[in-house]
């Protein structure tokens, strides 16, 4: 019989005031330490606050000029080679009580373990194994911790997003029995795992305000909208993941495409988009021009070195595709998806899982002949472009300030007359 999984989701609790709080042999739960760039000004962003902060209601990432003026703190800068030494204190911790294979480091303070075939090994439950993790990262390195168990990697991090931090041990354990009454009732939408700002939005549009209403919702009618991307949003609102650790490792190292882009000045999502779709027309451009279509789209986001690392997500497509449209919506949906509101400073676009384009995709939404049409007019922009140069034909978006576009295209060979 398949054992039942146990999923662990540990993060270390705000990590960068707690890491500097320790260089200073302080208290993070009585100390108002903030850690942010002294030289922006009250128009800085927290990178983090202590606890005892946190408990005075100020969040992690405001601006400076937000905290109350009532509330005295302190300000230091943040210090990314410290935080990266201590994480990987921590992760040597982790691998004490279980193999490589089965830690997924998800950021630099948190990750997720499966301890499922742990249980007999120790001869403990769940809960016990947790908390004897958490227990020796406290003692190791003086870190507090957050964990959250569960059936599935979803799970596990939601509880411990929701109600770890709530617990007197710091851990909170949900079962399946426990997706009507915990999962369904959070609110609101972006406290879920997986949905930001942005997102919210979209969904408020389809009327739905709750998870339980994401739950409830025609998976189908989220699938048209989102593509795959809806499919998992209702997954996930259902408690449903099928995903393992071992899906992050030895990853398949295909052919691919990919472009990145280092940004001279801050960028934030307007202006960010922007440059993700000239980004996007340019792979499309290049997947064209190989005979190769891409069932996996990748979106990075670097941000400023003075705040944390970023991201980079993947989402399958059902279809192959070199549509540039495609390409743009998905890459869209992720970054509205984890975009956290913070200065960007880079964009990568990956376009991997390749196949040969062997000829039109119909769908019942559009004509044979409109089909035609549309690959002809793009065929014609890149015969265009590789006769005259890349900057003989523009859009009018690449004539706005922020736009790259004509440099970059000035630095590959195009023109401008």
């Amino acid at each position: 019989m398949e054992k039942l999984p146990h999923f662990l989701c540990i993060d270390l609790k705000s990590f960068f005031a707690s890491c500097e709080c320790l260089e200073r042999n302080l208290d993070p739960f009585i100390t108002p330490l903030v850690v942010a760039n002294k030289k922006q000004g009250k128009g800085a962003i927290t990178l983090a606050v202590t606890p005892f902060l946190k408990k005075q209601g100020i969040k992690g990432r405001t601006r400076l000029y937000e905290i109350p003026k009532n509330i005295q703190y302190f300000i230091v800068n943040p210090r990314m080679k410290l935080y990266a030494e201590k994480s990987k204190e921590v992760i040597s911790i982790y691998l004490d009580f279980v193999a490589q294979e089965d830690l997924h480091i998800y950021s630099i303070d948190e990750c997720f373990l499966d301890i499922t075939n742990y249980l007999n090994l120790y001869k403990k439950s769940d809960y016990e194994i947790a908390l004897d993790i958490l227990n020796t990262i406290k003692a190791k390195t003086g870190l507090t911790a957050t964990c959250g168990i569960g059936p599935n990697m979803l799970l596990a991090k939601v509880a411990m997003d929701i109600d770890a931090k709530h617990m007197s041990n710091c851990i909170a354990k949900w079962e399946v029995k426990d997706i009507e009454d915990k999962l369904w009732k959070i609110k609101p939408l972006s406290k879920m795992w997986g949905i930001g700002k942005q997102m919210e939005k979209h969904l408020h549009n389809l009327g739905i305000y709750s998870i339980k209403d994401l739950a409830l919702y025609d998976k189908n009618k989220l699938k048209d909208k989102f593509g795959i991307m809806g499919l998992e949003l209702w997954n996930h609102a259902n408690g449903i993941d099928t995903s393992k650790i071992s899906d992050f490792k030895n990853i398949k190292k295909d052919k691919s495409f990919s472009h990145s882009q280092v940004l001279f000045k801050d960028y934030y999502a307007e202006n960010t988009k922007l440059i993700i779709r000239e980004m996007s027309e340019v792979l499309a451009s290049r997947l064209r021009q190989a005979n190769y279509e891409s069932s996996c789209i990748g979106l990075g986001i670097s941000y400023s070195k003075n705040y944390q690392d970023g991201f980079f997500h993947t989402t399958k497509l059902e279809v192959p595709t070199n549509d540039i449209n495609i390409i743009i919506k998905t890459c869209f949906l992720l970054f509205e998806r984890y975009y956290n509101f913070l200065p960007v400073r880079k964009v990568t676009i990956s376009c991997s899982y390749l196949s040969k384009s062997l000829g039109i995709q119909l769908n019942i939404f559009e004509n044979y002949e409109n089909i035609l049409k549309k690959k002809n007019y793009l065929q014609t922009i890149d015969d265009v472009k590789n006769k005259f140069g890349k900057n003989s034909l523009l859009k009018a978006t690449n004539l706005l300030p922020d736009s790259t576009a004509i440099e970059r295209n000035k630095k590959q060979g195009g023109h401008y007359e």
